[in-house]
């Protein structure tokens, strides 16, 4: 019955391109229930909301922005203009300014850092990675001994140390020297957490737990404005800014949320009453999605129904594993499930609604050429959404997972399993890495889209499954990203 559940299912997505609606005849369902929690949030979103912006904010934020934009004209110095850039993105303030940026960091990667210290080269090397620009490692090998060890002088460097480990998580698969600056990074780190004063503690313990080229900007940026405000040497024209623009973004996401959670009341008597609701939303969000776009970019739409019904497709394919209890060899369940966990779909969704230089038909046939980042990152969100998952799924009847597989393919016990896997994943964050430094003749806009969305499974799985369960740390997070503003 799973299978005639889902080829339904698949008809329902072709609907989408049809101007009436197919009767469907009423099917008995035999549907395996997850046993969710309910929502914590009810109708939250619905009711405890402003009606309108603050006027203010949004002036005084103008000004402010104008501020900053002289600061680039008016900075001198290396050191200088590379730690107005980097506070300016751990603020979560670049995309207002990303043409100074640019221009910047356009001048910086021509810059011999040979002469400056290991905060200064690190903090060089990572904000150049960052932009995609290739530049070498080797700057590092000067920090080596003869043993080829870091050097021992440098593990009471905790500032440069910290700004080495934020580096080297842009590593790709063939930098050894960067494999191994995490470790030596992370351990020395660890070791001086109780030494270092209170401010860089915090800093150091939050980058600890997640890097910065691993972590959701927005959530990093809550948490580095709270510790930002306790530097001795902080701007605090930059700091105002900050503050005035996460409470104005806030803002905008409560309206974006008080749409999305508002179901319209009519009914669709002709589907099963399981799709009726879920349908209603696609159809009506499809339309919105067609009634923003201007004639010659409704083609986004065609592209993002053909992945609804691919979504369809392995979800179909997962039922037919399930029920007849196969386990699959690990490589033929990820060329389906890194498709059904939704990360390219989602994707593909994101693009969608941005500007018309970045959402060209180049960069959706992109998409389904499956690229190797792709691949990649698909591969992250589908790992550890298993691993976290993997107690929760086994308390009903449950397609194989990934962890399922490796278990069965290489008989092994399942904390084997997820250690190996969890292999596969930091694996998968270098060939990210290597491909974000590959031209591909698109935007970079959509490349960071797929980084993007691989920082939010970080979030979200790294401890427990926080898209499931709702009284885990995630509710801390959406408090403090869409509930609580910042003081002013």
């Amino acid at each position: 019955m799973a299978l005639q559940v889902f080829q339904n299912h698949i008809q329902v997505m072709e609907l989408v391109d049809s101007p009436s609606l197919k009767v469907f005849e009423d099917v008995v369902v035999d549907r395996q229930v997850a046993g969710f929690d309910p929502s914590f949030w009810g109708d939250y979103f619905i009711t405890n909301q402003k009606s309108q912006s603050e006027a203010w904010m949004n002036e005084r934020a103008e000004e402010l922005k104008n501020e900053v934009r002289s600061m680039f004209q008016n900075v001198t110095g290396i050191l200088q203009i590379m730690n107005l850039i980097d506070t300016i993105q751990l603020l979560g303030l670049d995309y207002h300014f990303m043409e100074e940026i640019d221009k910047a960091l356009d001048h910086l990667k021509d810059v011999d850092m040979s002469k400056y210290g290991l905060y200064e080269v690190a903090l060089h090397f990572r904000l150049l990675r960052q932009k995609g620009f290739n530049i070498s490692s080797d700057v590092f090998k000067k920090y080596k001994d003869k043993e080829g060890k870091f050097m021992e002088e440098l593990k009471d460097d905790a500032k440069g140390l910290l700004s080495l480990y934020n580096a080297a998580y842009l590593g790709t698969k063939k930098e050894t020297i960067l494999h191994e600056a995490i470790s030596f990074t992370k351990d020395n780190l660890t070791s001086l957490l109780k030494d270092l004063n209170p401010t860089f503690a915090k800093l150091v313990s939050l980058t600890l737990k997640t890097p910065i080229q691993r972590s959701m900007k927005r959530i990093f940026t809550r948490s580095y404005i709270s510790i930002y405000q306790d530097e001795p040497t902080l701007n605090e024209t930059i700091l105002e800014l900050a503050k005035l623009d996460f409470n104005i973004l806030q803002h905008l996401h409560q309206e974006e949320l008080k749409k999305i959670c508002t179901w319209s009341p009519n009914a669709v008597d002709q589907l099963p009453e399981y799709l009726r609701d879920f349908f209603l939303k696609m159809l009506s969000t499809f339309q919105e999605f067609e009634n923003e776009l201007a004639p010659e970019e409704t083609f986004r739409i065609l592209y993002l129904k053909e992945h609804w019904k691919f979504q369809a497709q392995t979800y179909f394919k997962e039922c037919q594993w399930r029920d007849v209890e196969y386990v699959p060899k690990l490589e033929e369940h990820m060329r389906v499930s890194i498709i059904s966990v939704g990360f390219i779909l989602f994707s593909c969704v994101l693009l969608s609604g941005m500007e018309e230089a970045v959402a060209t038909k180049e960069a959706f046939e992109w998409f389904e050429g499956s690229p190797k980042i792709v691949e990649a990152c698909g591969t992250i969100a589908r790992i550890t959404n298993d691993i976290a998952s993997k107690e929760r799924e086994q308390k009903r009847i449950h397609v194989a997972s990934t962890v399922d597989c490796y278990m069965k393919e290489h008989g092994t016990s399942e904390d084997v399993a997820c250690e190996k896997l969890l292999d596969f994943v930091e694996d998968a964050w270098k060939t990210m890495n290597e491909e974000l430094l590959i031209a591909t003749g698109l935007s970079r806009e959509v490349t960071e889209v797929l980084l993007h969305f691989t920082r939010s499974t970080e979030v979200i799985y790294k401890h427990g499954d926080g898209f499931t369960e709702p009284d885990t740390s995630m509710k801390e997070i959406i408090f403090s990203l869409l509930v609580h503003p910042i003081p002013v």
